[in-house]
């Protein structure tokens, strides 16, 4: 049974990171839309802003109370986030609520050491808020693949892509749940699965990346190409791990070692983007998203290899 003190302050550090991934995945959402499809935008937008709202009060709720490793890994935010959301809305004309990212910015870590009563009923009524939100956007992303891969609408996300953004929703949305009942969770017992599922997020990251820049841009073409078939045969290995086939440990490395290359490339991207440095098609803050995913796996890397 988890404790008032655990539950606080894992529901916190869990939404401070996944809230703003959702209210991500609504935005790349709404602005792939075409313009017929004016129904399916504003369902989007007002799944961004429920996100929004849902980040802001777990803002409210998180200074001096969640882990400075959450704070401190740049799965929260990264020195380009307010950049890459500020270039977004100029080049979308969608208002993204940049004051979020200013607060996140001030926050401090910390570790509170006795229960609130009080503190511990908001929290659990953000789950809930949180649970009912993603649970409604998962169950949108499937209509919208469906009607993608049966020709009934078009897009500018891959099939993949919103398949890809799917396994996100239900991967927090599980969380979630667990927090509600209280349930402990022991993340380094939990290794295998999750180097599984983030070591297919991160090749399928770069087969995004490779697909989104200009053709021109062959070098870094070929440095996506090679993470992602890199992040393929990991995935494998994590696989053969889950079975018992092969070391776990032995994943675990080389899973942290690919994975800080592929955030320094994210990383360069990103910069790249900003700087009007890289020709394609990826928005900028679509950069700092997977950047930040890049950085919380790099957290749970690190977690498993004390295991």
């Amino acid at each position: 049974m988890l404790s008032s003190i655990e539950f606080i302050k894992q529901s916190l550090g869990l939404h401070l990171f996944f809230a703003r991934i959702m209210k991500e995945h609504s935005f790349f959402l709404e602005v792939g839309f075409a313009p017929k499809d004016s129904s399916f935008i504003q369902q989007a937008d007002a799944f961004r802003r429920e996100f929004d709202g849902i980040l802001g009060e777990t803002v409210s709720l998180s200074n001096g109370v969640v882990n400075p490793e959450i704070l401190n890994s740049g799965e929260v935010i990264t020195p380009f986030t307010l950049k890459a959301e500020t270039a977004t809305v100029y080049f979308t004309g969608v208002r993204i609520p940049t004051q979020l990212t200013q607060a996140e910015a001030g926050l401090a870590g910390g570790g509170i050491i006795t229960a609130n009563p009080v503190l511990e009923r908001c929290v659990s009524v953000l789950n809930q808020r949180a649970i009912n939100a993603t649970a409604a956007l998962i169950q949108f992303k499937k209509d919208i693949l469906s009607n993608a891969i049966n020709c009934k609408m078009f897009t500018f996300n891959y099939p993949l892509l919103i398949l890809h953004i799917t396994r996100e929703a239900e991967l927090y949305l599980l969380q979630l749940r667990r927090l509600q009942r209280r349930e402990e969770v022991d993340l380094a017992k939990e290794a295998y699965g999750l180097e599984f599922f983030w070591n297919r997020q991160m090749a399928e990251h770069a087969k995004f990346i490779r697909g989104l820049l200009d053709p021109t841009e062959s070098n870094l073409i070929n440095q996506a190409n090679d993470f992602g078939n890199e992040f393929d045969q990991l995935t494998a290995e994590a696989k053969a791990a889950m079975d018992a086939t092969i070391p776990p440990a032995k994943v675990t490395e080389e899973s942290l070692k690919a994975t800080e290359d592929f955030r320094n490339f994210k990383a360069q991207g990103t910069q790249g983007l900003l700087e009007c440095k890289i020709k394609s098609i990826i928005i900028p803050l679509l950069g700092d998203h997977v950047l930040r995913e890049a950085n919380h796996y790099l957290r749970l890397l690190k977690i498993f290899e004390g295991r």
